[in-house]
């Protein structure tokens, strides 16, 4: 049963969504909690649509875009991706090397053996292989959950910080507001959709699997924010109580942790962090190549062997390549990188919100499956929501930077 809807709401919590939630957890300890559940529900909706997409027409986002809206309008939104997509996978790759270097291993060492692992595994392996791979990955997350409870939160608290909502005075602390934006933010990406729905076409999911499919999706959307939660109570019991509340980047938390937590939970910490961002460093160009080749016609999926899907493969391996060398360049400012990765995400998401939700409500291209009234009502608080906090995100960064 779990797949596409598991994997890609796991890769949500990369190197830089475990940054966000670990500084959420360091400077204001507990009361960003509430944040979750609006956050899960948010995720199952837009995941659900694509998921409902995909099963439906049998095509990826991208391949739907152009035959509805036309070549030259998918050509600039897959310039755009392409981009954006690029400055995610130079993040991944950053902490892979953040990750490695706890352990004394030197990015120039960690970073090219990890890219060349992650190729290997798409390009040598097909479908089937590829998404047990994915699917253990996911479950490693569950260290994050272990570093959590190691680091012996105050469990009443962060119950009821959980679901009760901050008081009004909060929102006069703009600190406050810019991290509660990027908290929720960060939880969903233009990839996300593109990945999702390409993945099902390419496991080969219909309509008759649909509740299947819709079940994978909650299932999955419930887990990785379950994880987020514990990376927020791991450093909220340690560096906010210590008043550690400013970090520079995930690596930085598992290393600040080390004495207060112990050996125990420094190791799952830094161990999940490499995790994620070996796992997203595969998925990110994965979704990439499944968009651009949909988008221009190629043929595409992980079932194709490279001969067959000769640009498939290419660009998946430029990507990826282009990725790890630019986290080589000596002094590479990495955290600026990953900024500016947050803001393009920021800028991408309103336009793919839109398209989804022209597509999914279009009775001529999903017959009884388009949106119900009060489901339309959801998609479109949440779309408005998610672009309204984006376009912060991005005057928030853009006013940082």
């Amino acid at each position: 049963m779990l797949g596409p809807g598991f994997i890609t709401a796991n890769v949500d919590n990369d190197a830089g969504g475990i940054f966000t939630y670990s500084q959420a957890g360091a400077a204001y300890g507990y009361t960003l909690l509430w944040t979750m559940i609006p956050i899960t529900l948010a995720l199952i909706v837009v995941q659900e649509m694509c998921a409902r997409m995909g099963v439906v027409t049998g095509k990826g986002l991208s391949d739907l875009i152009r035959e509805e809206f036309g070549l030259r309008m998918t050509f600039v939104m897959m310039i755009l991706l392409v981009i954006v997509n690029f400055t995610n996978v130079i993040t991944e790759f950053t902490g892979i090397a953040g990750s490695m270097g706890l352990f004394h291993v030197s990015k120039y060492v960690s970073v090219p053996i990890a890219a060349g692992l992650v190729w290997a595994l798409v390009v040598k392996g097909d479908y089937k292989k590829v998404e047990k791979v994915f699917l253990l990955a996911s479950v490693v997350y569950i260290a994050y959950i272990m570093a959590g409870v190691l680091s012996q939160p105050n469990w009443h608290v962060a119950m009821v910080e959980t679901i009760k909502l901050p008081p009004r005075s909060v929102w006069r602390d703009k600190p406050y507001v810019y991290m509660t934006v990027a908290v929720i933010g960060t939880t969903i990406a233009p990839w996300m959709q593109f990945y999702l729905q390409s993945s099902i076409v390419d496991k080969g999911i219909t309509v008759k699997q649909y509740k299947t499919s819709r079940l994978d999706v909650i299932i999955g959307s419930i887990f990785t924010d379950v994880v987020a939660w514990f990376i927020i109570v791991a450093c909220a019991a340690t560096l906010f109580t210590h008043g550690i509340k400013d970090i520079p980047d995930a690596a930085t938390a598992a290393l600040a942790m080390r004495p207060l937590a112990g050996d125990y939970a420094f190791i799952l910490f830094a161990a999940g962090l490499f995790n994620a961002s070996l796992f997203a460093a595969s998925i990110l160009p994965l979704s990439t190549a499944y968009t651009v080749c949909e988008g221009l016609g190629f043929e595409s999926g992980l079932d194709k062997t490279f001969g067959e899907a000769k640009f498939f493969y290419w660009f998946y391996t430029l990507l990826i390549g282009l990725g790890a060398a630019t986290v080589l360049i000596p002094n590479f400012p990495m955290i600026e990188v990953a900024i500016l990765s947050q803001v393009l995400n920021g800028v991408l998401l309103p336009v793919v919100m839109i398209f989804m939700l022209k597509l999914i409500n279009k009775h001529e291209l999903m017959g009884k499956y388009t949106n119900p009234l009060w489901f339309d009502a959801v998609a479109w608080v949440t779309a408005v929501i998610v672009i309204g906090l984006s376009l912060v995100m991005v005057w928030n960064s853009l006013h940082a930077g």
